[in-house]
């Protein structure tokens, strides 16, 4: 099923890997970002709309604007520094749970009538969010109740919509400096890359691409009895 693809945060690392990707599939993309990133990353020819996802008015009001959608993807995320959870202000924690979980209730909410029967829906979790780690506290929370929020959205608008969720392990774009938008993405990375992908079975850290197809496939005919499934993509580094 191709037609129109919304994805929101769709002028990060990820989300412009899948707007080339989608567009090959025969998908028309409509990207949904902060005016900052679309001014830093302009996409001729693509449709690139202006939205705060932590606002439910914002999404509301780009929904509006949006036509009936074969599918929606939600790459948005924020993360803060590391540190001990019981340590951050409480602007920390709020501002990590308004930019992971809150923003893709919200997203969901104002988006998915827009989606047409038999589309899909593709949200953004973490290996984080299944796998506790040092330093990662309300991130990892926040993902985790993205991975219960597919589950919730896939059965209450079954058998309409099929809602599955991602968890990538790191992915080698400026999320690691802060995130598209957010960072001048020259910033220093949060950690060594190089370091990190020697710990992986799989010897790298993600590209974009290695998510942005598992991303197609899900919203394709392919994946058609699938939902309510977080597919964790992470080299092997994490396996459950």
């Amino acid at each position: 099923m191709t037609g129109a693809l919304a994805i929101l945060g769709g002028c990060g690392g990820i989300g412009r890997q899948l707007v080339a990707d989608a567009q090959a599939a025969g998908y028309v993309p409509i990207v949904l970002d902060l005016p900052r990133s679309i001014a830093a990353h302009p996409m001729p020819g693509v449709t690139c709309l202006e939205v705060d996802a932590t606002s439910p008015d914002s999404l509301a009001e780009v929904a509006a604007e949006l036509p009936e959608l074969a599918g929606f993807v939600n790459l948005c995320g924020y993360a803060t520094d590391s540190q001990p959870a019981l340590t951050l202000t409480p602007q920390d924690w709020t501002s990590a749970i308004d930019g992971n979980l809150n923003s893709a209730f919200f997203a969901a909410r104002a988006i998915a009538p827009k989606i047409a029967q038999g589309g899909g829906m593709i949200l953004t979790g973490s290996g984080l969010g299944h796998f506790a780690r040092p330093g990662y506290g309300p991130y990892a929370i926040s993902k985790a109740g993205i991975a219960m929020l597919t589950r919730q959205l896939a059965l209450e608008l079954a058998p309409m919509i099929r809602v599955n969720c991602v968890a990538p392990s790191a992915v080698d774009t400026a999320f690691l400096t802060g995130g598209t938008g957010r960072s001048d993405e020259d910033q220093p990375l949060r950690f060594d890359t190089m370091a990190y992908g020697a710990s992986i079975p799989m010897g790298r850290i993600a590209t974009p691409q290695d998510i942005t197809q598992p991303i197609l496939f899900l919203l394709s005919q392919a994946a058609g009895y699938i939902t309510g499934q977080v597919l964790h993509i992470n080299g092997g580094s994490y396996m459950p």
